[in-house]
């Protein structure tokens, strides 16, 4: 105990391990390169074109097999983010680009409502997590960042600012549309509403700057058949389909099995733990909310893959550092068993067969997080939140 408390404690130790991993992990993508296209760093050849594609008016969700394999996904409002890293050698670029993403959700969990050793704490639990993130450079760190700023932006009565980040987010990948669920955080909600209003025709506009209206109006036009047709995709793909409704489609053997049926009760079941209104201004009641978003956001997800659990995971480690001390056996068990399986399932931590032929054939990282998922609902139902601080003490995590 003694150990683990003080590697919480060692601030530079854990930033060695947030930042120098994932910088690790991209370099060796950088350095390693294989095929027609480097496939370590494909997405960001994939991002990188999405800009290209933006101002040079081609369509964003045709095959580029020149340039890299799989398909675009994103918006052209992603065009404007991307953009500045486009003008750098790709190997350079995918490099700066992973240091932003590391450094932005670090900068979001750092501004979280939470004392410093939780913070380091869920740094911790997520180091590999992010490196896994890192290494497929993938854009989800700053889907998460951007959730957590709109969450902090509520908090702290900057509704406008909140929008703008619900706004972006769901530009970009439409993930970031649960933000709309601190919506009944918001001590304003006219101006989070008008917020959101006006962020969406700014952005909306905005990429037309550099490419045209037509072409803008067109690639909205065309983003929505693009998205189902990655939907069917996900459902027929065991390698993609890492849910609940990948679980249960692979462990039951059921043949295209459709999201709604689980998904639908699901939306139900968060909506019903919401219900507890007179802790709507509770902070830890608040934490326990955007930790199920984020865990919900990835498990109910037909194109969740492995490093997408960076989502899921930053909100179990939200979980655990806001749960009441001392914590049981059960939630020891918990967060050990989503670190083998959640966070390392996918590595080599376990033999090649069974990480083959179990864990991800029967996509078997969602069940902890789905576990972890329900007795969030239960503690959000149940708890008892009168009875502790409404604030986050300077008391260490142990």
């Amino acid at each position: 105990m003694h150990k683990i408390k003080a590697l919480v404690y060692n601030k530079p130790l854990i930033l060695i391990l947030w930042f120098g991993l994932s910088l690790f992990a991209v370099i060796k993508g950088v350095l390693v390169f294989s095929g027609p296209v480097n496939q370590n760093y494909n997405n960001y050849i994939i991002y990188k074109h999405n800009f290209l594609n933006v101002i040079n008016q081609h369509s964003l969700f045709g095959p580029e097999p020149l340039f890299y394999f799989d398909l675009n996904h994103y918006g052209p409002v992603f065009a404007l983010i991307i953009a500045p890293f486009t003008f750098l050698p790709d190997g350079i670029g995918a490099i700066l680009w992973v240091l932003f993403l590391t450094w932005i959700l670090y900068l979001a969990i750092r501004k979280m409502p939470l004392n410093h050793n939780q913070q380091m704490v869920i740094l911790l639990l997520n180091a590999n997590s992010m490196m896994g993130s890192s290494g497929n450079v993938q854009v989800n760190p700053l889907i998460i960042a951007l959730v957590i700023f709109s969450f902090i932006f509520i908090r702290n009565k900057q509704d406008f600012w909140a929008a703008l980040m619900i706004v972006i987010g769901t530009a970009i990948k439409l993930y970031g549309v649960v933000g709309l669920a601190f919506f009944f955080f918001s001590d304003n909600k006219i101006k989070l509403i008008l917020g959101l209003l006006f962020w969406s025709v700014v952005l909306f506009l905005l990429p037309m700057a550099i490419s045209s209206p037509h072409y803008i109006i067109q690639t909205y036009h065309d983003w929505y058949p693009d998205l189902l047709a990655k939907n069917a995709a996900n459902v027929n793909s065991h390698r993609a389909y890492v849910c609940v409704m990948g679980v249960i489609s692979s462990v039951f053997g059921i043949v295209r099995l459709s999201n709604l049926t689980v998904l639908l009760p699901a939306m139900a079941i968060f909506g019903f733990s919401l219900i507890r209104i007179k802790y709507w201004g509770n902070v830890k009641y608040q934490l326990l909310t955007l930790a199920s978003v984020l865990i919900f956001t990835t498990i109910y997800s037909s194109g969740s893959e492995p490093p997408t659990y960076i989502i899921a995971f930053i909100g179990v480690g939200i979980w655990f550092v806001n749960l009441e001390r001392p914590i049981t056996l059960f939630e020891r068990f918990l967060i050990i068993f989503a670190l083998l399986l959640t966070s390392f399932g996918a590595s080599d931590l376990f033999p090649r067969y069974v990480r083959v032929n179990y864990i991800l054939r029967y996509n078997l990282i969602a069940v902890p997080c789905f576990i972890i998922w329900i007795k969030i609902i239960y503690e959000m139902l149940t708890r008892k939140f009168d009875n502790e601080t409404n604030k986050i003490g300077p008391q260490p995590v142990n």
